[in-house]
């Protein structure tokens, strides 16, 4: 699935990597949203770099790469979401200008509540 929803004909988020000696050392990976405030946007859905290459540039040379990318696109926002205790990351982010809010909070289902909410809900 991975290889067809993001390379087939109809791809659906884009991918870069970055390389050390034919090694791959770090990926980002993100799509397209629409914000009925803001209008087209861009979710990073990852941002991750092999632990030997952290703190080398890799990540911020990624970083760079997707909010070019995405600006280049158009678009009014990027947005992501990072766990609470991985300090390191929200330092990252915050150095490099993002809020991280802590006003919002992420909601998500996963298959088995959409599909308990579908049995819960099929009259309405």
């Amino acid at each position: 699935d991975l290889i067809n929803d993001g390379f087939g004909v109809k791809s659906l988020f884009s991918c870069f990597v970055a390389e050390i000696d034919n090694q791959i050392v770090g990926m980002c990976l993100g799509y397209p949203r629409y914000s009925t405030w803001k209008g087209p946007t861009m979710h990073l859905e990852d941002l991750i770099v092999t632990k030997s290459q952290r703190g080398k540039g890799v990540g911020l040379a990624l970083f760079s790469h997707f909010i070019k990318f995405s600006n280049k696109k158009g678009v009014r926002r990027i947005e992501w979401a990072v766990l609470d205790w991985n300090i390191d990351a929200i330092n990252f982010y915050k150095s490099n200008g993002a809020n991280v809010s802590r006003e919002w909070r992420i909601a998500q289902m996963n298959e088995l509540a959409i599909k308990n909410f579908i049995n819960s809900n099929e009259d309405i």
